[in-house]
């Protein structure tokens, strides 16, 4: 199966596999999301590793004014970043 959906303005594609795997959700997958306002990034960063585990702190690096990674309590990893 797989499907499509719009989340703000961008396009994912989810699509499952008819294979049995042992494996489950790694860091090696991540969402990654251009945030526009450092209250967009804490808000959504905070959200996300409510119940999650942090894999970089939410702070500035020197690629980005601020980054976060996080993967959320399903363990979707997130790398979210304000430019």
């Amino acid at each position: 199966m797989h499907g499509t959906f719009l989340l703000n303005g961008q396009t994912f594609m989810c699509i499952d596999s008819p294979v049995k795997h042992e494996w489950t959700f790694s860091p090696g997958i991540s969402i990654y999301v251009n945030c526009e306002s450092e209250a967009e990034i804490s808000r959504v960063f905070e959200t996300l590793s409510q119940g999650g585990v942090v894999l970089m702190p939410l702070q500035a690096y020197p690629f980005a004014k601020q980054f976060g990674w996080v993967a959320d309590p399903f363990g979707v990893s997130w790398q979210l970043s304000l430019q």
